[in-house]
């Protein structure tokens, strides 16, 4: 038995930097955030900045999906959500920026049929699943694409140039890319299985961009520049999880909890005459935020884990943002400065312009935590 081992590094985000180059720009204000991006089967065009919100719970929400279409940020819905809640809030949701997921099996795919009847003027499909390489996963996509001729079809993950363009000839327009990159995904340490984001996202957007299909890059950004950089990286969307949780729009219980701010007040003590401490406390907030299939979501949409599954999903507090209008400035105003340092005009433009470094530190951390 010949076992394989592949000798060519591969890389995630914080394995690289951006270099540097002339430009022309002289502000921020110039760099064009918004793409028009057209599609190999469907004959839709989208138009927007192309970040994405997850499909995760606390994140693919309709609230949230409400407010990033102010900044013409896309969402992917999360699947649980019904004809009922569709209609409340159809009215004010732009069709061009958000996508109904639905899954594999019988019960998600009846949902989604209805959801489709119910509200034919909606664009974009999104078809997810843990695991892209099933043969049963090809058919469904290629069965939604002969149902759905003119719609969107986005569809993963998977994070090799092979299986992205198996996706393609099975009819999607969009493939997820990622793996195990995500912030509170597991299955890396779990399964032992993943691949290097910024890696999958540049060959699996070559694989994709020879089909004129285009990819999504999903999971591994923690700040604007990963973000950047995988745009660097050929990514035709960028979609976020974790740095969009923790927001009011996402839903979920507030947890609030006494932390130790780390200092001690010092007072006398009339009645012992003696000086004593007492530690410093603030109550600060928090939001629950889990994996897709962690315990955690399994219990509340499946009613429990499986006996022949296991959890490949963390869950976490993350702290309360009161503002998404603030983290969206971040992130927007983050990714027109990187524009302005490589001379790139436009995000359309900024793959051409990139040219990656190999680091081995890519920041100064000497006054973290």
């Amino acid at each position: 038995m010949i076992v394989r081992i592949e000798n060519d590094l591969k890389f995630n985000f914080d394995n690289v930097l951006l270099r540097p180059k002339r430009s022309s720009l002289g502000s921020r204000k110039e760099v064009k955030l918004k793409r028009n991006i057209a599609f190999k089967y469907s004959p839709h065009t989208f138009e927007g900045v192309p970040i994405m919100a997850s499909n995760m719970d606390g994140v693919g929400t309709m609230e949230m999906a409400l407010k990033l279409q102010t900044f013409n940020v896309f969402t992917c819905l999360v699947k649980n959500y019904t004809v009922d809640d569709y209609k409340k809030h159809m009215n004010d949701l732009d069709p061009n920026l958000f996508a109904v997921s639905t899954g594999i099996n019988e019960s998600d795919y009846t949902n989604f049929k209805d959801i489709m009847q119910a509200f034919p003027e909606i664009h974009y499909i999104c078809i997810d699943v843990a695991n892209g390489y099933s043969e049963h996963f090809g058919d469904f996509v290629s069965k939604i694409r002969k149902e759905y001729p003119k719609k969107v079809i986005i569809a993963g993950n998977v994070v090799t140039a092979d299986m992205t363009q198996e996706l393609i000839l099975n009819g999607a327009d969009i493939v997820k890319v990622g793996i195990g990159p995500g912030s509170v995904c597991t299955t890396r340490l779990q399964t032992g299985v993943g691949y290097p984001q910024l890696s999958a996202v540049i060959e699996c957007g070559d694989a994709a961009h020879g089909l004129g299909a285009r990819i999504i890059s999903d999971g591994g950004c923690t700040v604007p520049g990963d973000i950047a950089k995988a745009f660097g990286g050929n990514a035709d969307f960028v979609m976020l999880g974790g740095m969009l949780a923790g927001h009011k729009e996402g839903g979920g219980e507030l947890i609030e909890k006494e932390v130790f701010t780390g200092e001690a007040e010092v007072e006398w003590d009339e009645s012992t005459k003696s000086y004593h401490k007492h530690q410093l406390t603030e109550t600060k907030k928090y939001v629950e935020f889990y994996g897709m299939s962690s315990d955690t979501a399994m219990e509340k949409h499946k009613g429990g884990m499986a006996p022949y599954r296991s959890s490949e999903g963390r869950t976490v507090k993350v702290t309360f943002k009161p503002s998404l209008t603030n983290t969206m400035q971040d992130i927007l105003g983050g990714l027109r400065s990187s524009c302005t340092y490589i001379g790139a005009r436009s995000l359309r433009e900024f793959s051409k312009c990139t040219t990656f470094i190999k680091v081995s530190k890519q920041y100064n951390d000497v006054f973290e935590d």
